[in-house]
């Protein structure tokens, strides 16, 4: 089961990503992405298993951004991969089936090709600006991801889709009317006065939409 609310790390002050990481943990999250950049491999295999250990506490699921040879070290619960990242059928070998492979996409023709190359799920973004990524892709936008899932449909093409990048409390509801399966966030917590509220509020809509759906059908 692909979670519906995601968080994608970012370092602290301090430099490290962990502290972050529990925070979200506390406030309710179950996946964890682990997303390091320009870092030493050193680095990055030490916050993962730091990462690894909070994770297991929760009982949440931990996905490495990038990194597929630590994803295995660590026995990670998988691996996200951007799109200039190393190949899905590669990391689909080094992991095996039972791991869990998402892929980054910004338009149709790219979660039509991660479809085909079998990922789990799919992170199409961005929704609006965002600084956490320092190579933004052009923004979606609400009406991006219309046309994009309406082409999908089209096309019958089931992966799951999360929305990521820039994402408000505002833009859930909409997104699910779309048919957006879930939510990555990251700054959105980190900047959270009161990340269990947020996260419960995230829920709460996810449910209550569902519900409505459930009954109008």
């Amino acid at each position: 089961m692909i979670s519906q609310i995601q968080y994608i790390s970012q370092a602290d002050r301090s430099g490290s990503h962990i502290r972050n990481i529990k925070r979200a943990l506390d406030a309710g999250c179950d996946w964890i992405q682990l997303r390091i950049k320009e870092q030493s491999l050193d680095f990055v295999r030490s916050e993962a298993a730091f990462a690894k250990v909070e994770c297991e506490k929760y009982g949440a699921r931990l996905l490495i951004n990038d990194y597929i040879h630590i994803a295995k070290e660590m026995d990670a619960d998988g691996v996200h991969l951007g799109l200039t990242d190393d190949k899905i059928s590669l990391a689909r070998e080094i992991l095996g089936v039972q791991k869990l492979i998402g892929g980054t996409a910004n338009t149709l023709e790219d979660v039509i090709l991660r479809h085909t190359e079998g990922v789990d799920y799919v992170g199409l973004g961005p929704y609006a600006f965002t600084a956490t990524k320092a190579k933004l892709s052009p923004i979606l936008g609400l009406e991006g991801y219309r046309k994009i899932l309406i082409g999908l449909q089209q096309a019958q093409v089931k992966t799951p889709i999360i929305a990521i990048g820039g994402l408000d409390e505002a833009a859930v509801k909409p997104l699910l009317e779309l048919g957006i399966h879930g939510f990555a966030i990251s700054g959105l917590l980190n900047t959270s006065e009161s990340p269990v509220s947020l996260i419960s509020e995230i829920y709460h809509t996810i449910n209550d939409y569902q519900k409505n759906r459930v009954f109008e059908v």
